[in-house]
């Protein structure tokens, strides 16, 4: 009997060739390929008046210099909105090469060729640009006000609004025994993984095929969109995603101007041309995150119980929205986490503003939800004196309301419906974990050596398996090799590993029989990406499907071969047996080569397939009307709707009394993403989600100063936490299976960022006494709030 993969916490197999130097990232391809180099706006909002580049010319080694008048047809039109939204009232997208005007520093403005990027980046140096500054609008504040715009036909800076609603707020909150209001807000951040973008490409003039490597997290995305941009048929372009050092969902927007430049200069020029981010361009070229302005009024019983929740918030969208509106509708929906308010309205604007475009970062919009829910949560606690774990309880959804419908369209269009989870059985875990009930005592104790401490807590639910569909391709070759092909790109999340667990399982082959490919459309042509922790659920169940049709046809073929019914077969280790007969059976590969009906023998095996062999019956014909030769096997899964996960956190921290340094010392997760493929592969998502939730709650962020310069884009500027500064993550798991897919399972990708900021402000909250509403949070910042509070309270006991 094979031993069950699924549910087993096996090893990465990735690692061994990734953690020994033997990776293939983008930058190891192309030696002998021209490199390119780009200008880039210093401004972050100015016209274009004139460009020279004749100095930049005389540079030895320069091949080509582009600007956007050099840019053909499609090449020079905007690049595309990907999500088309009724709510974008007024949608901009940006041009491979800035044309007349740029909107933020960074926009790519000339693009240079050369030999080397050596060579480029000199010439790049000599080109002169006559700009004619115009006014900058940064931050949400000044976008609001409106004096300037960022542009013209976008009235109030505003680029979408969208409402949505359940039951009637204005009656609920007017009668409403208790009410509360908060004003929040989330700073802009950004994703860093450790290599950037980059794109090499290679024309191919006799095929007339273009061959396109690109760090993504979609490779059949960038491949249409470049198919459709350079006019070549679809079956003429290739995209392949080598390893790929992180994404974090900045490599998921496409096609970036470079992923439609560089192959159009690679068919330009007949030559391979390839470039490689640099760290600057990173920060200022590619995308950010996060920041939002939020405005919550609630209405709540004596009990804790919420009657009514209006939400207001502006999202700061960047320059252009190529991405749609995705990230804000996200924070508008999953803001209600785990809770059932009896009224919900939310109403958002998305705002331009001359700073880099927004994209999803790992949690894509619902951090800034948990935030506001989280805040509202623990604010209502403090004002009734209610234990923060038990308000939170008294507004559960409870699994017997399970599906739950709350009336509004998520991001995928469809209803906001959770299909599963138990959201009281995860807050009892929770709180076995952190031991929140002996924390008082532990206070006092901290209190007595003169420490200041505080417990935290956040819960969310995260809408995760996203369509419309992915796909799966199974081919057991003659020597009982398993090829398995999907679509989607990978970027450490270890689906070469869980992927063969699946297939072991369905297939009945000893896992290391199994190799997996991803992000190869010459592979896999339809997928849609790697995004909204979707890998496991979408490829797991494809793969799984397609398995079974595998499955289903080797059965078919061994039980001809040994004269029984296929339901007496089984498949363990790679051997179709009779189930009783053991001795009765076939090898897995012996079936391969049977399927195969062969004219030549090229090997010992193949011998078993050709016309002389006596295998075959010769009044049917060798391939059977409905069959196709070969063992292999395609499938898809498209599922109706996403699937929900959800997990609650909880951290103590302490804060220095002197210096207001925050210390995080505990961190405890509590996870539900269904059934697990690898529990260790989940353990290391949520400990890497957490590593990021904790930079996002005390370092990392996008500081632009008044007229839209990045002053801290750099690694010795922006902060990021060293291991030094993560704190051990304490999990425990349930698993609540999902009822919408073959394998119970939910993604679990996003999970461990998601409640961290909201998590922390509370935990920050309870240890100084007053409230925290503004994130990320320093100690600079913690001790003017300090200051500002002890004044505040002198001031009002003081008063008559």
């Amino acid at each position: 009997m094979s031993t069950r993969q699924f549910g087993a916490p096996v090893q990465r197999r990735e690692d061994p060739r990734l953690v020994t130097g033997n990776g293939r990232y983008l930058d190891d391809l192309g030696h002998t390929a021209y490199e390119c180099a780009f200008l880039r706006s210093p401004h972050a909002h100015a016209r274009i008046v004139d460009i020279d580049i004749a100095d930049a010319f005389e540079v030895d080694g320069v091949v080509a210099i582009y600007l956007h008048e050099d840019l053909p047809g499609a090449v020079g039109e905007p690049l595309p909105l990907l999500i088309p939204h009724p709510a974008l009232i007024a949608p901009r997208t940006g041009y491979c090469l800035a044309k007349d005007e740029v909107n933020h520093v960074g926009e790519a403005v000339v693009m240079v060729v050369a030999r080397d990027r050596y060579v480029a980046e000199d010439a790049v140096a000599r080109i002169q640009v006559e700009w004619s500054p115009l006014p900058a609008v940064v931050g949400l504040e000044r976008a609001r006000e409106a004096a300037h715009l960022v542009h013209e036909e976008a009235a109030g800076n505003i680029s979408a609004h969208l409402l949505q609603s359940v039951g009637d707020v204005d009656a609920a909150l007017a009668s409403a025994p208790h009410r509360l209001t908060l004003d929040l807000s989330i700073e802009r951040s950004a994703c860093m993984p450790m290599e950037g973008k980059g794109v090499y490409a290679r024309w191919d003039a006799q095929d007339e095929k273009l061959r396109i490597y690109s760090s993504t997290q979609t490779s059949t995305g960038v491949r249409a969109a470049v198919a459709a941009k350079l006019g070549l048929p679809l079956a003429k372009v290739e995209c392949i995603a080598p390893d790929i050092g992180g994404g974090f969902g900045a490599k998921i927007m496409h096609p970036w101007p470079e992923e439609v430049l560089i192959p159009w200069a690679a068919r330009l020029l007949g030559h391979d041309v390839k470039w490689t981010e640099d760290r600057r361009e990173h920060f200022i070229s590619s995308s950010h995150e996060r920041g939002q302005l939020q405005q919550v009024e609630v209405g709540f019983d004596d009990e804790g119980r919420i009657l009514a929740l209006d939400v207001k918030f502006w999202h700061d969208n960047g320059s252009y929205t190529p991405y749609g509106i995705i990230v804000p509708i996200i924070t508008s929906t999953q803001l209600l986490g785990p809770y059932k308010p009896r009224s919900y309205r939310v109403e958002f604007w998305s705002m331009y503003t001359n700073t880099v475009l927004v994209t999803p970062y790992r949690g894509a919009g619902r951090p800034q939800g948990c935030f506001a829910m989280e805040r509202t949560m623990d604010a209502i606690a403090a004002q009734l004196g209610i234990d923060r774990a038990e308000v939170r309880s008294r507004n559960f959804i409870l699994p017997q309301e399970m599906p739950y419908d709350h009336g509004l369209m998520f991001q995928d269009g469809r209803p906001l419906k959770y299909d599963s989870g138990d959201f009281p059985a995860s807050l009892a875990k929770l709180k076995a974990l952190v031991g929140w009930d002996d924390f008082a005592a532990y206070r006092e104790q901290a209190a007595a050596e003169g420490r200041r401490v505080g417990l935290g807590i956040g819960c969310y639910v995260e809408g995760t398996g996203v369509g419309p569909y992915e796909g799966g391709h199974i081919q057991v070759e003659t020597n009982g090799r398993v090829n398995v092909a999907t679509g989607l790109t990978t970027q450490g999340q270890g689906h070469q590993t869980i992927l063969a667990q699946i297939v072991a399982d369905e297939l009945g082959v000893p896992l290391d029989d199994v190799h997996v490919t991803t992000g190869d459309t010459r592979r896999m042509a339809y997928a849609v990406g790697t995004f909204a922790s979707r890998g496991a659920v979408m490829s797991g169940n494809a793969v799984a499907l397609a398995a079974r049709v595998v499955r289903a046809k080797a059965l078919r073929i061994a039980a001809e071969a040994l004269e029984v019914s296929a339901d007496d077969l089984d498949i363990a280790d790679g051997i179709i047996s009779v189930k009783g007969a053991p001795d009765t059976r076939i090898a897995l590969s012996t079936v391969a080569v049977l399927s195969n009906p062969l004219r030549y023998a090229f090997d010992e095996s193949a011998k078993a397939a050709t016309q002389f062999a006596g295998t075959f019956d010769p009044d049917k014909p060798p391939i059977a009307d409905d069959e196709e030769p070969g063992l292999e096997g395609q499938d898809f899964y498209s599922p109706t709707q996403a699937t929900f996960a959800n997990g609650m956190h909880a951290a103590i921290v302490e804060t220095d009394p002197v210096t207001a340094e925050i210390t995080i010392l505990r961190y405890c997760v509590i996870h539900d993403c269904g059934m697990m493929v690898n529990p260790m592969i989940v353990e290391g998502q949520v400990h890497g989600g957490v590593a990021q939730g904790v930079g996002g709650a005390l370092y990392e962020r996008m500081f632009y100063d008044e007229s839209g310069q990045l002053m801290n884009a750099s690694f010795m500027d922006f902060l990021i936490p060293y291991a030094s500064e993560v704190p051990h993550v304490e999990t425990d798991h349930l698993e609540t299976p999902s009822p919408l897919n073959p394998l119970g399972i939910k993604g679990a990708g996003e999970a461990g960022t998601i409640p961290v900021t909201a998590v922390i402000a509370s935990a920050i909250e309870d240890a100084e006494g007053f409230p925290i509403r503004s994130m990320p949070i320093n100690p600079s910042e913690l001790w003017a709030l300090r200051r500002e509070h002890s004044q505040a309270s002198a001031t009002k006991e003081s008063a008559p």
